[in-house]
């Protein structure tokens, strides 16, 4: 599998990096570009319109205010495209949200939470699972890690919780007997 990761401007390497990590985790080789819909449109034009040419199979776009980003891809390709709004300006990134969910019918694109990079890299990696048993193997045995992640933090939690018990039942005990001595 391959896919493209582009990046509205250098101040999204951040947030972008956390999809890039993961790719390199999964063994998913991925193409980068930084680009700006507004500042090098040709350059946008360029990388969507010859996609899947060059072998992609979905591209995530992060971009925050206006977010015009993940949409003019869309526009460019009939591959999925995936659009992470950044956090950004006054707004907070609610405001590439809704930038982002609002596509136009007829240009969909995929939305993730604000900054939810990791998720959009999870999406494009269950696209291409469908097609890559060895990838779709990989997927479920990250997934089968969470939960066990998950279910070892819930042991802890009860054992400190039970712990917890104890120790308030023999403050408890410690308080009556302290309090039987004052009574006599």
């Amino acid at each position: 599998m391959k896919v493209g990761l582009v990046l509205g401007s250098d101040s999204d390497i951040p947030v972008m990096k956390k999809a890039f990590d993961l790719f390199n985790e999964f063994g998913v080789e991925c193409e980068v570009l930084l680009a700006s819909a507004h500042r090098t449109p040709a350059e946008v034009r360029e990388f969507a319109s010859t996609a899947q040419d060059r072998g992609l199979s979905c591209i995530i776009a992060g971009a925050g205010m206006a977010a015009h980003l993940p949409g003019v891809i869309a526009s460019y390709t009939t591959l999925p495209v995936i659009g992470v709004p950044l956090e950004s300006g006054s707004l907070k990134g609610m405001d590439a949200l809704l930038a982002i969910v609002q596509m136009p019918s007829g240009m969909p694109v995929a939305t993730m939470a604000i900054n939810g990079a990791k998720n959009a890299a999870l999406f494009a990696i269950q696209i291409g699972a469908v097609s890559d048993p060895e990838l779709a193997a990989k997927y479920k045995a990250y997934r089968e890690k969470m939960t066990r992640q998950v279910m070892e933090k819930n042991d802890k939690l009860q054992q400190m919780l039970k712990t917890s018990d104890a120790v308030k039942t023999k403050l408890n005990n410690a308080a009556g007997q302290v309090l039987q001595v004052f009574k006599k």
